[in-house]
């Protein structure tokens, strides 16, 4: 490569023209708070009959998947779209009307790097929502099932894009989304290995749907924050927890928790930790990578990945980056072999002191330094970050 990871700025420069106009461009996404149809008028509530039609009666061999919230089947409408149905497991704690209201939330989001809603159903105490359907699998299966190599530049590809659409959920939506659930499993990929992350908001109505039942518990083990133990509340920064093991597992290849592995190794948080600071000191990545991606990266991409990762799986949420600046982190990556040879940084609208302090806040969180702080959250670019939580 010619150059030492370190000493290029990789995955931590920064596009300014990006931050004047939030964390996502205008062709990432469509929010249209006005218009209750969500998906334009084409949003629909369907009666319980139409999905037994659409799913063949719920058939087994429809069955796509299941999780903490309930099946998830293939479907096909009577205009031939396809859609994924997902009966809800309730508790009997919501009613009709809070039901829809939080489904018409979820309706109105809209974003390349997000599965939409396209419908729901409400039957007596049934519960469904249709999603537009997504062809390739999860993130999940591609890196820990499937016996094809997924390759640095795709995992690079799915990090971005999945980061984008979780932080439109934190930063550009109204009322703002914690996902609570984010895993691996719920990144879906499309046919050109494109990242659409799943189930936002569905925590929230799980919560209300299971308004009698006290200690049920949010989120996935191996994924969740260290503060939701203690204090049993979920917030954008442990979103970003939650993110950085994804980020992990895009690294090592490895699951979030691997019984499998030596007795002190299952989990890959804590397996990872000594190794990221190690890998950051020596810019020596082969204890931590994928091996079945062998020495098949970009050696800079690699060491800013792994800086991301360590600033995001912090112990103290506090010390977690923003959603925002992973996603800016991860712009420099996607734009740089569009520039024309002219990497960012050589450009005359760069502010090179700009991201530079943004650099040296990613590394003192990734290393862990207690004189980290968050003064520089509230200066330059990120003021209109802040004006909008």
């Amino acid at each position: 490569m010619g150059t030492s990871p370190r000493s290029s700025s990789g995955l931590l420069k920064i596009q300014t023209s990006a931050v004047e106009t939030g964390n996502i461009s205008a062709n990432d996404f469509a929010y249209s708070p006005q218009e209750p149809g969500g998906l334009g008028n084409s949003r629909l509530k369907f009666t319980y009959e139409d999905l037994i039609e659409a799913t063949n009666g719920f058939s087994p061999q429809n069955l796509l998947g299941s999780g903490g919230f309930g099946y998830v089947y293939k479907g096909l409408l009577a205009d031939g779209t396809q859609v994924a149905v997902k009966e809800l497991k309730i508790g009997g704690g919501q009613g009709e009307r809070e039901f829809s209201a939080e489904v018409e939330i979820i309706s109105r989001i809209h974003h390349r790097h997000l599965v939409s809603l396209v419908g729901y159903c409400i039957s007596e105490n049934k519960r469904l929502l249709v999603y537009e359907y997504v062809p390739n699998n999860t993130l999940y299966y591609h890196l820990h099932v499937s016996e094809q190599v997924l390759d640095w530049p795709t995992r690079v590809r799915v990090a971005s894009g999945a980061a984008r659409g979780i932080a439109y959920l934190h930063e550009d939506c109204h009322p703002r989304i914690i996902h609570r659930d984010i895993k691996s499993s719920n990144i879906l990929l499309d046919i050109k290995f494109e990242a659409r992350v799943s189930d936002f908001g569905l925590a929230k109505l799980a919560a209300d749907m299971y308004t009698h039942v006290t200690t049920r518990v949010m989120g996935t083990f191996g994924y969740m924050a260290p503060e939701y133990a203690s204090s049993g509340k979920l917030t954008d920064k442990s979103d970003v927890f939650s993110f950085g093991v994804v980020l992990l597992e895009l690294i090592t290849g490895r699951k979030p928790v691997d019984a499998s592995q030596p007795l002190g190794d299952e989990s890959l948080v804590e397996w990872a930790r000594p190794l990221l600071s190690d890998a950051l000191e020596t810019e020596d990545f082969k204890l931590l990578v994928d091996p079945r991606l062998g020495t098949n990266f970009v050696p800079n991409e690699m060491f800013r990945m792994i800086e991301a990762a360590a600033a995001c799986v912090r112990h103290s949420a506090t010390k977690r980056p923003r959603m925002g600046q992973i996603v800016r982190a991860f712009e420099s990556l996607e734009t740089e072999d569009l520039s024309n040879g002219m990497r960012v940084g050589e450009s005359e609208i760069y502010n090179s002191a700009e991201q530079s302090a943004e650099i040296r806040l990613f590394q003192r969180m990734a290393f862990g330094s207690q004189n980290y702080s968050t003064d520089y959250f509230t200066q330059g670019s990120f003021a209109s970050d802040s004006n909008r939580r």
